[in-house]
């Protein structure tokens, strides 16, 4: 478990390429290959997860369950932000093969009590680093929530740029190097408006 500050940038298709072709010329070096990442969020019957997350209240989690390309290798991943930071807990589950059998699985957390399977999120990653910056580019962003009794699959117009950096930096570190304003993009929260067909909130 350990702190990290980061900025996201919410940009559509031109800005998107724009923005990692300016970066490639200044030195940004690609990490490894693209990935096809694919997560389970849970949440409780009230959404209350969600709520919080769109309320900005703290402390909150998001809870999922992750996986990569056709490898189910599944980890358990807790997203927790408090007054002191942003950090992350990972969790790897050798006893879940099958993604289908998520949908049917609850789970119990000692701040929300049961909760269960509530959206799956799939897009593609690249992943680089330009100073003691990791970036990645998220794109072919896709949800799927599982009240939908049709089964829908709901393309998200917009693309993402995320940035980390160790918590010993200075606050404005990113800014130094990338003079661009930030906004909010929850991959969980904008999945559950968008299949609700509520985008107003964007």
């Amino acid at each position: 478990m350990s702190f990290r500050k980061e900025k996201k940038f919410r940009v559509a298709t031109g800005e998107f390429n724009r923005f990692k072709s300016e970066l490639l010329n200044k030195g940004m070096k690609i990490l490894h290959e693209s990935r096809l990442i694919n997560s389970i969020y849970f949440d409780t019957n009230e959404q209350s997860m969600f709520n919080e997350s769109e309320e900005g209240l703290l402390p909150r989690k998001k809870i999922r369950i992750r996986w990569y390309n056709e490898d189910f290798k599944m980890t358990l991943e807790k997203k927790i932000s408090s007054i002191e930071g942003r950090f992350k807990t990972t969790e790897s589950l050798e006893n879940i093969l099958d993604p289908n059998s998520i949908m049917n699985k609850s789970l119990y957390d000692s701040q929300y009590g049961s909760i269960h399977p509530i959206l799956k999120v799939s897009y593609i990653r690249t992943y680089y680093e330009y100073h003691l910056m990791r970036i990645t580019f998220d794109e072919q962003i896709k949800y799927k929530n599982s009240k939908d009794k049709f089964n829908r699959i709901y393309n998200d117009p917009e693309r993402v740029i995320e940035i980390k950096v160790p918590v010993t930096c200075d606050d404005d570190y990113i800014e130094k190097y990338i003079p661009y304003p930030t906004s909010r993009f929850s991959k969980y929260s904008r999945g559950i408006l968008l299949s609700s067909s509520d985008l107003s909130e964007f």
